[in-house]
């Protein structure tokens, strides 16, 4: 599995679950890796964790966007 694709599974899992998501913000690293399994090597991970961190953030502020076009 490439890492574009580990980042998108991490992703769906993560936001998906509120004790997956409590869990990314106390340990990203870890959470990754108990979601996406072995299959992110060791010189991967901080990759996979920061596309992860940057989709997150990207979604929470295309949310929050849309929900301010809804005001005008």
């Amino acid at each position: 599995m490439d890492v574009t694709a580990m980042i998108k599974d991490a992703v769906e899992k993560i936001t998906k679950d509120d004790s997956l998501t409590k869990a990314f913000k106390a340990d990203p690293a870890d959470t990754v890796k108990k979601v996406v399994g072995d299959k992110v090597p060791n010189e991967a991970i901080d990759k996979v964790v920061d596309g992860v961190k940057a989709k997150i953030k990207l979604d929470s502020a295309s949310s929050a966007l849309g929900s301010l076009k809804k005001l005008f």
